[in-house]
């Protein structure tokens, strides 16, 4: 089975990446960008919305693909992830949802942090990070 999912890269003026620590399986305790899936009937851009709202409570406005992973999940599942940028417009940060923390990241906190499987190796191939 595949499911859609939607991730959102966000860095802000000083060219840091926010990152979610993962709360749940799959990946507890990793970090990655904040997404999750598209329900039903709910566009991309609809779902980075809420998603990204609900881990950490900032507001955005979704932009273009920065491009597409596959990831296996449990039970057979393919996770087909869009990764969008987007740009924060409003909100108060706050880990919620199923993120245990939230925080800007500079490219030197990435070494202290376990992240999920790939992220650095494609934000660096999408060069989507500055």
């Amino acid at each position: 089975m595949r499911v859609n999912c939607v991730g959102a890269v966000i860095t802000d003026g000083a060219g840091r990446l926010l990152l979610v620590r993962r709360g749940h399986a799959p990946d507890a305790g990793l970090w990655s960008v904040p997404g999750g899936r598209v329900e039903a009937g709910e566009t991309d851009a609809a779902a980075l919305e809420r998603e990204v709202l609900e881990e950490t409570g900032l507001r955005v406005a979704p932009g273009a693909l920065a491009g597409t992973v596959e990831r296996p999940g449990p039970g057979g599942v393919t996770y087909v992830i869009r990764d969008y940028l987007a740009s924060v417009t409003g909100g108060e940060m706050v880990a919620g949802d199923d993120a245990a923390e939230v925080r800007w990241c500079s490219r030197h906190d990435l070494a202290g942090l376990r992240l999920v499987a790939g992220l650095a190796e494609v934000l660096a191939e999408w060069e989507v990070w500055p």
